[in-house]
């Protein structure tokens, strides 16, 4: 369900405020949460003919630079996140969003996200998110201050694995990478839908993820979604902000993930 005016009004002020205070670095700023400039890239991209948001072939996907080296999932899989001692069931939708999907799967099978802490939880003025999947955080010793601004560093290249801007349009064949579009996501901002954080750079995702509290329609396009919270949303209603993630498995579709 879209925003009316006023309400959108309001949610732009609180996306915005989103951004970590103090943030002048590429490097701080790199996988927060939703910001501004989802509005800004919106209205930037409604100039455009829908015709340029074409999908882009299997060819050119793998053209795009580290893509080959990324975890795939083809197919669907089923991952239990415990939260407080409760099952949360999410759907990860490999078909729509291989790349953002087989990332995620392959993650949880690595373990990255247990422990991790949801450093950001926005249900005022009106429900939007709740954020988690920054490795720092996994330290008690670590700054609280910090948490939002790290991803997963991948032992093979010695760097903060980030994956392209993946979205597949309604009704397309392949989705489209390192741009946001205009046309209506395959997979949208609906309440539970669960998509990679990320900053301004398009391609900046790498380990944060958040859930969707509510239909962010003014979302769509701009930010991955990869699955959607199929039983459990009640524990993700009372999540808190400093709570931590007891363990996340995968439990079906572990053979979907194809890793290089």
């Amino acid at each position: 369900m879209r925003l009316k005016f006023s309400h959108f009004l309001v949610s732009l002020l609180m996306i915005g405020g989103l951004m970590l205070g103090g943030c002048s670095t590429e490097k701080v700023t790199s996988n927060t949460s939703p910001t501004s400039t989802a509005t800004s890239n919106a209205t930037e991209e409604s100039s455009k003919s829908n015709t340029e948001a074409t999908t882009i072939s299997e060819i050119s996907r793998e053209s795009i630079p580290g893509i080959k080296n990324l975890p795939r999932l083809e197919g669907k899989a089923t991952v239990v996140m415990t939260v407080n001692g409760a099952p949360i069931t999410i759907e990860v939708d490999g078909t729509n969003a291989p790349i953002t999907a087989g990332n995620f799967v392959d993650l949880v099978q690595k373990g990255i996200y247990d422990g991790l802490v949801f450093h950001r939880v926005v249900r005022e003025p009106q429900p939007f998110v709740v954020q988690g999947g920054d490795p720092q955080s996994k330290d008690p010793k670590s700054s609280p201050e910090r948490w939002g601004t790290g991803g997963y560093i991948d032992p093979k290249i010695g760097t903060e694995r980030r994956i392209p801007l993946e979205i597949k349009p309604e009704g397309a064949e392949q989705p489209v990478y390192s741009k946001t579009i205009t046309n209506k996501p395959a997979l949208t901002h609906k309440l539970g839908a669960v998509a990679m954080a990320r900053s301004e750079p398009p391609d900046s995702a790498s380990s944060q993820f958040y859930f969707a509290l509510a239909d962010l329609g003014f979302l769509d396009g701009n930010y991955a979604v990869f699955g959607y919270v199929t039983d459990g949303f009640d524990v993700v209603n009372k999540i808190q902000q400093g709570d931590r993630i007891n363990s996340a498995k995968v439990t079906q579709g572990a053979e979907n993930l194809k890793t290089p």
